[in-house]
């Protein structure tokens, strides 16, 4: 896609699925501005049910986006994520491919 060309909306079906489902993407972009976050601090800042989070951590953990440990901090378990290095690259690649497309739409 060049600037001559404006961006062919059928591009959408290349979007990454798994990142594209807003509650991943909420996921996502939470753990992209913090080092690291546990459970609870997650659930809060996404607003997702404990169950709703645990299924789709499970599926970016899957997808190598995420990283997932079990810690314990101060004899309390924890579950902490990370965004992993994978993840940035597919958050900037989805930021990349859908940017243009809006752009043009703004136009």
């Amino acid at each position: 896609m060049t600037e001559d060309h404006p961006p062919d909306p059928r591009e959408i079906s290349d979007l990454n699925r798994v990142i594209h489902s807003p509650t991943r993407l909420k996921i996502m972009l939470v753990l992209m501005s913090v080092e690291e976050a546990d459970f609870t601090f997650i659930t809060h800042a996404t607003d997702l049910t404990r169950g709703n989070l645990s299924a789709n951590l499970t599926k970016l953990e899957e997808t190598g986006y995420i990283k997932i440990e079990k810690k314990f901090i101060e004899r309390v378990p924890k579950t902490i994520a990370s965004i992993t290095p994978a993840g940035k690259k597919a958050l900037d690649d989805y930021g990349s491919l859908l940017g243009p497309i809006l752009d043009q739409l703004r136009e």
